[in-house]
């Protein structure tokens, strides 16, 4: 898994640019223990409220620009 959890992105197929941030990884296995599929969580803020979305691929996370946090 390539992108860990707290990454901030913003995806370019929005209309509206939002920083999304990814909060769990879903990793299917087959019955031989080898990884099939990895689907990431993540969250954005809309109308005040935390909207996730559960079905997003790596490559989506890899084309997005990525939002580095600021240290203080």
């Amino acid at each position: 898994m390539r992108f860990p959890i707290g990454t901030k992105f913003i995806r370019y197929s929005r209309a509206e640019k939002q920083v999304e941030t990814v909060v769990d990884i879903y990793t299917t296995r087959n019955n031989a223990g080898d990884v099939v599929k990895v689907r990431y969580v993540a969250t954005h803020e809309f109308l005040d409220q935390e909207v996730a979305d559960y079905d997003i691929p790596e490559v989506t996370i890899a084309r997005s620009e990525i939002v580095e946090e600021e240290t203080a």
